[in-house]
């Protein structure tokens, strides 16, 4: 088995405070395997939120961008939020992916864009909070008084969040 090989579905909670509201978010790790793509989409049809992540370091993670999105904008709801995520920009000296280029497909699709490490911390917290508070700035002022839980679904290209 190659050591970069995900066997299973990584699964944490994490609760953050928002806007007044404790947002309990669900992150389902993919990893972006093709093997869970008949999970991922029963996946999209309740989610709210949806974070694609891809390595700066590794053209083909990003080349899978546009792939992701259009599969994402056929089985989930009109209003969801997506985020594109450039990860290990701790990695600078082995980046293939600039960071223009990952806030240019960020504003054809209409996405938010980040850069993270996941290794060394960077912006981690910033993308959860940026895309929940994208989600709760989406719903009209009645429905936030409802919304006090966000699932979010991350791998390294794809991942979905909700509404519980």
């Amino acid at each position: 088995m190659d050591r970069g090989e995900v066997n299973s579905i990584d699964f944490k909670i994490k609760t953050i405070e928002l806007r007044g509201f404790k947002i309990k978010l669900q992150i389902w790790d993919t990893a972006g395997q093709e093997r869970f793509h008949t999970i991922t989409t029963s996946y999209y049809r309740g989610a709210m939120g949806i974070m694609l992540v891809y390595d700066i370091t590794n053209n083909k993670t990003f080349d899978n961008i546009g792939k992701w999105i259009r599969q994402i904008r056929m089985y989930a709801s009109e209003d969801i939020q997506l985020m594109i995520i450039g990860n290990k920009c701790d990695m600078e000296d082995y980046r293939l992916v600039s960071k223009d280029t990952g806030e240019r497909i960020a504003k054809e699709y209409n996405t938010l864009f980040v850069e993270t490490s996941a290794k060394a911390n960077i912006n981690i917290e910033k993308a959860f909070t940026d895309l929940a508070d994208a989600i709760l700035l989406s719903k009209p002022p009645s429905s936030n008084a409802d919304v006090n839980k966000v699932q979010v679904d991350t791998g390294s290209q794809l991942g979905s969040s909700k509404c519980c």
